[in-house]
């Protein structure tokens, strides 16, 4: 989940060297994944009212319900 999430990230910027995620292990079994991205990059992750955002969150869960997981995908600063 964490390398789909990065290889859509880079696939979205301008910059892909700028592109981490961290993976942190919940207490209850949530996985959340904490998306950062360069300085300019963060309107192309987000979208348009939200949208591409929402849709990275869709996909990175459907392959989480593949693998019996549950999933956060936060953006940060």
């Amino acid at each position: 989940m964490r390398e789909l999430l990065e290889y859509l990230a880079q696939s979205l910027v301008d910059d892909p060297d700028a592109v981490s995620v961290e993976e942190f292990d919940e207490g209850d079994g949530t996985v959340v994944l904490e998306l950062s991205v360069g300085e300019g990059d963060y309107g192309k992750v987000i979208g348009r009212g939200g949208r591409t955002a929402k849709a990275l969150r869709t996909v990175v869960k459907a392959a989480a319900v593949h693998e019996d997981r549950r999933v956060v995908v936060d953006i940060v600063d």
